[in-house]
């Protein structure tokens, strides 16, 4: 809104100062504030109202420190972040630019799943929540949506150059006389190569069948990372932290892949109109920091569903929609990890019960998180060490920038 205020003013009136709007850099910072300042004015005020509709977290004894004395604790926190994500969007974002409304669609989308199922669990009493197959058709629908528009909108480009750019004078001169195209196509980047695209419909011959596999591997994406991210919410602080984390990097690689003197010099894929996807990653940013004022050991909130699977599924949407999807194994390297220990838990208890009639475990308690509960950690430890491994992970993401 502010946005086309600004720009406005700028364009009619000249006044001065208005022309700020027109940066990135300007805009994300001001997201970042605000998603911060909205949690500060309204946090509060949520979770008492959480609080009143009686919205506690109903927690199982399973022999961890500490853990009975979380029950009580008002749940379904994620409306905060998502409100701290969309109002500075709204402010100033560019609501015509398509990755920001895919963005806010995704966070809508599967904010409404988690709600429907916390509210399930606290409301009708019903201790399963949301069946988990529902929850599975609402990620794979939104799965759809995303690979169908990056695969069919007339705005979802890349920009190819028939010359390289090799004047670091001014912009004017960057593009000057320089021959490009902007077409649609499924190329990706896959980090630590020299030649670190590549391009889907060349897996398959038949554009058809090449575009059902993308797809597909965007709902696999958006499934795998929501799931994760919702996994690793056990411990007070975890999942926002390390959602700030890499919530972090994807806002610098929306900024270099929507300027063309960056990608230009650091030789990655140029995206047309994605430097905008950085005010949602700033918003998200600022809403996961903003959330840790009260989510941080000794919680007083926590994020519940309605957080854990809008956060994974923006993340997810994050690196699809800026063609960095191939990094999320490294970038959310914690969230893989936590999703692994509950798949390895379980295959191996299956497997040794059948074969010696009795199961056995790899870890003490899955996911990973509680394994070191078990091993008497305090937990705000565990949460700090886990950060210190996402940060370094984050590190080597960007790294991948140049190292190939």
């Amino acid at each position: 809104m502010l946005y086309y205020l600004f720009n406005y003013l700028d364009k009619h009136y000249d006044i001065a100062g208005t022309g700020l709007f027109q940066y990135i850099t300007f805009r994300a910072m001001l997201t970042t504030i605000f998603s911060v300042l909205f949690i500060a004015f309204f946090g509060k005020k949520i979770i008492q109202m959480l609080q009143k509709m009686q919205m506690g977290e109903i927690v199982r004894n399973l022999g961890l420190a500490g853990q009975m004395e979380k029950t009580g604790t008002p749940t379904m926190g994620g409306i905060i972040i998502i409100g701290a994500i969309v109002f500075p969007v709204l402010l100033f974002g560019n609501l015509a630019n398509v990755y920001i409304q895919l963005l806010l669609i995704t966070l809508i989308w599967t904010g409404a799943i988690g709600f429907l199922d916390d509210y399930l669990k606290r409301i009708k009493k019903n201790k399963d929540g949301l069946s988990g197959k529902f929850k599975i058709l609402g990620q794979i629908g939104l799965g759809l949506l995303v690979g169908l528009t990056l695969v069919s909108n007339e705005d979802v480009v890349v920009r190819k150059f028939s010359k390289g750019i090799k004047s670091t004078k001014s912009v004017s001169e960057y593009v000057k006389g320089v021959d490009y195209n902007d077409i649609r196509s499924l190329e990706t980047t896959i980090p630590f190569l020299k030649d670190n695209e590549i391009n889907y419909s060349e897996i398959l011959p038949d554009k058809t069948a090449s575009n059902i596999l993308y797809i597909i591997l965007v709902i696999f994406i958006i499934t795998a990372v929501s799931n994760g991210t919702n996994i690793t919410d056990g411990l007070d602080g975890l999942a926002a932290g390390t959602s700030a984390i890499v919530a972090t990097v994807l806002a610098i690689f929306a900024y270099l892949s929507g300027n063309i003197i960056f990608s230009s010099y650091l030789n990655i894929m140029y995206i047309p109109q994605s430097g905008e996807i950085a005010i949602f990653a700033t918003a998200l940013v600022g809403a996961c920091i903003g959330f840790l004022w009260f989510n941080a050991y000794p919680a007083q909130v926590f994020m519940g569903d309605t957080g854990s699977l809008a956060l994974g599924g923006v993340i997810a949407s994050l690196a699809i929609v800026l063609r960095k999807e191939l990094m999320l194994p490294l970038l959310c390297g914690v969230f893989l990890v936590e999703n692994l220990s509950v798949i390895i838990q379980v295959f191996y208890f299956k497997y040794t019960k059948k074969k010696y009639g009795e199961g056995r475990r790899v870890f003490l308690m899955a996911p990973l998180h509680h394994h070191y509960q078990k091993k008497e950690i305090p937990e705000p430890k565990i949460v700090t060490r886990f950060w210190i491994v996402s940060i370094l992970l984050a590190i080597g993401t960007i790294l991948t920038l140049k190292i190939r």
